[in-house]
């Protein structure tokens, strides 16, 4: 599995999330080509209301604890509850989080 299908898998089940997104932006970056490094992630979860921002990237980096541990050098965390995403971001729907798609179903 590569490594941003690891982190999207384990933030999908360790949170209850409304939206999230995982960004490989290793590219940008003085990297080898296909090198998956550096990433951003997006989450909005009702598990953040109530919640400062340093514990919100806590649990995320213990989450991901693994991936920080070896291939990942770096990390942009974003956290949001609904609330906070819908201020910044105004009324645009949320797409929900990936299950897989195509590749989860049976041929």
């Amino acid at each position: 599995m590569i490594v941003q299908n690891q982190i999207e898998s384990k933030l999908a089940d360790s949170f209850e999330l409304l939206h999230l997104e995982v960004l490989n932006e290793s590219g940008g970056h003085n990297v080898p080509p296909g090198s998956e490094s550096h990433f951003k992630v997006v989450l909005v979860s009702p598990e953040f209301e109530d919640v400062r921002l340093l514990a919100r990237h806590r649990r995320v980096n213990e989450v991901l604890a693994t991936e920080l541990a070896g291939s990942v050098h770096a990390l942009a965390i974003h956290t949001y509850t609904d609330a906070e995403w819908r201020e910044r971001f105004g009324e645009t729907p949320m797409s929900p989080p990936c299950l897989g798609g195509k590749s989860g179903e049976k041929a």
